[in-house]
């Protein structure tokens, strides 16, 4: 959590007075925003149905444990809170909003691309590379028509918490 609150620091001292850089707005209609997110919802999950079995990069990420723990509960809902709340609303400013903001002026699809492969090479991790660049390219996308991060929070925390509920639970 440390990690994330010194990132966001950063970028709110990068955006400066430039607050529109975060695009923490109102999306320009709710419902379109939300048709939207479900359309991104339902190609992440094909696309994540397709690679994991070849891939297996939910399992590299390793932010799950492997088998439940009791006595270790408090510790596993406390983190699950902060990768399905902090962990998002951060990373969405970071790549969504600023990111995607600064590099906009270069066109929209070369922003959506960057913003991708960025997201995907700043989880480091080489099996899972695919999945979260195609996962951070639909969320800019989704940024770009909605013009909005509120959206793509949404579904990243929503992604994020599912992940760790059915890491124990399947």
């Amino acid at each position: 959590m440390i990690t994330y609150l010194i990132l966001l620091g950063i970028v709110l001292a990068i955006a400066g007075d430039r607050r529109d850089l975060l695009a923490l707005r109102r999306p320009r209609s709710w419902g379109r925003a939300l048709g939207l997110a479900l359309v991104v919802v339902v190609a992440i999950e094909i696309l994540d149905r397709a690679l994991d079995p070849l891939l297996h990069g939910a399992r590299e990420q390793g932010l799950t444990p492997s088998h439940w723990e009791p006595n270790h509960a408090a510790a596993y809902v406390a983190n699950g809170i902060v990768l399905a709340t902090i962990v998002p609303f951060v990373e969405e400013l970071v790549f969504r909003g600023l990111g995607y903001s600064l590099l906009a002026r270069y066109g929209r699809w070369f922003a959506i691309v960057v913003v991708g492969l960025t997201f995907a090479a700043g989880h480091g991790l080489v099996q899972a590379f695919p999945e979260l660049a195609v996962f951070g390219g639909a969320l800019a996308w989704l940024r770009s028509r909605t013009d909005s991060v509120y959206p793509g929070m949404l579904i990243h925390g929503t992604f994020n918490a599912l992940a760790v509920i059915f890491a124990v639970a399947v």
